[in-house]
């Protein structure tokens, strides 16, 4: 079995951190055609308000727009798609009320918005432009006025390996060369602009941090929960302490937070938790079931104790790299991170650099063994080259894939963007390579508007992983989330088996392979009531492995009905991957669409038009979006008034019996220990984590005892 390596993989997340931030015209903003005829609106205020919970988080913009000339103009506001962002509400606020949308197919959306445009009546447009960003259409914004408009997206919780991670995107990836050739984009907000995040989780925090952000407030209140704001002042909160100073959490200062006269949409805002260290592995869930109904809806997150063992042997290397020219500002950074990683290979390793724009090339020939002398002939070519042409992907991933050793444990380790301009570029191409290839394939997906459909894709076919790393990702962060997947064993081929509770419309059907740290998160229905016998199984270095429990599903939950648009959106997403997968089929993408529209969904295929609220009857535009938000934010307003609840259900009959991998415990052995990072790990971690200071992390981090 091929096992990939430890080191390199955190080695390529640090320089994807490092990449340079890419210019202002390629973030979110107010777009503008490039022929100077069109007068430009202005971005006036700018307000983001994120609640994160354990399961998921619920991410609120809510933006005024400005018109400052003497005619009426349609405002078009352009954004990167989050990772997984499930679109579930879209407001215009119309003679000073907010009118909510309501999902159609796209093109029915579009005439819609159309036909009430040329009518002179109000109108606004969600669509997403496939993988790449939210286009948010507003018409008119009245001449010397402004208009009003909200945004709320869905996502799961990130967490890996004890640390939790989310990302408001803003970098605008710049890989829509059709979209950058007619639009420039304004990303400045002239008037207020906060971000607000709060963090509820009932297992305990220790930290939190935004690396890019140094001048965020961070409280935390008595009930627990940690409250994040950059901006002007946040309102005074009675009664909230201030998180204790460990070095890493920045207190609240007693002054107002400062803000710059001019706010640019440009950086996104990452946010890193921590949770506490000896957490036992466990199994969650979060259901909803409307009092009488028939069906419900599941999310079952089960995070698995520290039992993979690590590698010792020695490995082969493959860094397959992306030098075309969207990748220019990144490139030395890059260059800079993987001739780090060299210098610290293990005698025993070998190497090789296949490099990839227009055509596929070895850098400085195959393998070689990782002696001083064949290291420092390869940093030196490395930093010859230059990021430039097209991106044929996969003649890249092809030559990185071609000439293993069947007998060496390898790595393929894929640094890009994703777009794929020159040469074979059908998906089903990429997922047939890497289905005859017995090699796993990690990837980072490098940027926003990358086009992670395909490289999500291509790592679940092949049993590896991706992570997604934005400009402004903290350095140590960024090998947090990397540095132990590949040191250790996975757990392969998994299958997931619920019976006593009648269920179905399970997804992912194929769960693929759990990494150290990560967590297996599937949705889907049930029926009836009683305890399910729930076992997951897989295969760890060509053993069986079984892991079991039983615990109740709810006959009543009302607390999360958001669960049932996160379910639509894995299904809708598996659907599109079929789609894209076998050739298109009016079958399936019909029936994503569906799911989109039941569901309140914006997808590729459906929008979320706004229109007055007498238009709605009158265009036969049923209400069941507007009644669905109003249901969630009830929820989400109770969960709020009250302490976060523990979402476990193994509690009765544990599944796992050791405690949960952390960056700070050492692997195999049954459910972890209690010793530190391997040294290898810390060295990189203290090495890139100049900023933070290598004493300074340990100690905001745990690694000193």
């Amino acid at each position: 079995m091929k096992t990939p390596m430890k080191c390199i993989l955190a080695v390529l997340a640090l320089c994807a951190a490092l990449g340079a931030a890419p210019p202002a015209a390629q973030a979110a903003g107010l777009l503008t055609p490039t022929d100077g005829r069109t007068p430009a609106l202005q971005i006036r205020d700018h307000k983001v308000t994120v609640v994160v919970e354990e399961a998921y988080a619920a991410t609120t913009v809510e933006q005024v727009f400005a018109n400052p000339h003497d005619r009426d103009l349609e405002a078009v506001y352009s954004f990167p798609v989050p990772e997984r962002a499930a679109v579930s509400a879209f407001t215009y606020w119309i003679d000073g009320k907010p009118v909510t949308g309501e999902v159609l197919a796209k093109e029915k959306a579009r005439r819609v918005y159309a036909d009430e445009k040329a009518a002179g009546r109000e109108a606004a447009l969600a669509e997403q432009d496939s993988h790449k960003t939210f286009d948010i259409t507003v018409w008119p914004v009245r001449a010397r006025d402004t208009v009003r408009v909200r945004l709320t997206y869905l996502q799961p919780t990130g967490l890996d390996t004890g640390i939790g991670r989310y990302a408001y995107p803003l970098e605008e990836g710049g890989v829509d060369e059709a979209k950058l050739a007619f639009w420039t984009a304004d990303d400045k907000v002239t008037g207020d602009f906060s971000f607000d995040l709060t963090l509820r989780s009932s297992r305990p925090v220790e930290a939190l941090r935004l690396p890019d952000h140094p001048a965020a407030r961070i409280t935390q209140d008595p009930g627990g929960d940690w409250q994040v704001h950059l901006g002007r002042p946040a309102p005074a909160t009675t009664g909230a302490a201030p998180a204790a100073d460990d070095g890493e959490t920045r207190v609240a200062a007693a002054g107002p937070a400062s803000l710059a006269p001019e706010v640019r949409l440009d950086r996104d805002v990452i946010v890193y938790w921590r949770l506490k260290q000896g957490l036992s592995g466990s199994v969650d869930l979060v259901a909803h079931r409307a009092e009488g109904a028939e069906r419900g809806t599941f999310m079952l997150t089960i995070t698995p104790d520290d039992d993979l063992a690590p590698i010792t042997r020695g490995r082969d290397w493959s860094f397959v790299l992306d030098v075309s020219g969207s990748m220019a500002g990144k490139f030395a950074t890059l260059a800079e991170g993987v001739s780090r990683g060299l210098r610290r290979m293990r005698p025993d390793d070998r190497f090789r650099i296949v490099l990839f724009n227009d055509s596929a090339r070895l850098l400085d020939g195959g393998f070689r063994a990782a002696t001083a002398e064949n290291v420092d002939a390869a940093i030196r070519a490395l930093g010859g080259v230059t990021a430039e042409r097209g991106t044929d992907l996969y003649a890249g991933l092809n030559m990185g894939l071609d000439g293993l050793d069947a007998d060496r444990v390898s790595a393929v380790l894929l640094v890009t963007d994703g777009v794929a301009n020159l040469g074979e570029t059908r998906k089903r191409a990429f997922l047939d390579l890497a289905r005859r290839k017995d090699v796993r394939l990690f990837t980072f997906v490098m940027g926003n508007s990358a086009n992670r459909p395909l490289l999500d894709a291509l790592t679940r076919e092949s049993g590896g992983t991706a992570f997604a790393i934005s400009n402004s990702d903290d350095i140590v962060g960024a090998v947090l989330g990397a540095t132990d997947k590949v040191g250790h064993e996975s757990l392969r081929d998994l299958k997931l088996v619920i019976s006593g509770v009648r269920t179905a419309d399970v997804t992912p059907a194929r769960l693929g392979s759990l990494y150290r740290g990560q967590r297996l998160v599937v949705f889907g229905h049930y029926w009836g009531g009683g305890t399910a016998e729930v076992t997951v199984s897989g295969m760890i270095s060509g053993r069986a492995k079984t892991y079991t429990t039983g615990f109740p599903f709810p006959a009543t939950a009302a607390d999360h009905p958001e669960v049932e648009r996160l379910w639509a959106y894995a299904a809708i997403e598996a659907l599109m991957h079929e789609a894209e997968t076998f050739g298109a089929d009016a079958d399936v993408t019909q029936a994503a669409t569906d799911l989109a529209v039941e569901n309140g969904l914006v997808t590729p295929h459906t929008s979320m038009v706004v229109v007055r609220d007498a238009r709605f009857a009158e265009l036969g535009i049923e209400r069941r979006n507007r009644d669905r938000v109003a249901t969630e934010d009830a929820a989400r307003q109770r969960r709020l008034a009250s302490p976060a609840a523990l979402p476990r259900a193994d509690t009765a009959r544990p599944m796992f019996t050791g405690t949960r991998a952390t960056h700070h415990t050492g692997g195999g052995g049954g459910g972890g220990g209690t010793g530190a990072i391997d040294p290898f790990g810390l060295g990189l971690m203290v090495l890139f984590g100049a900023a933070a200071g290598g004493a300074a992390w340990r100690r905001r981090w745990g690694g000193e005892r």
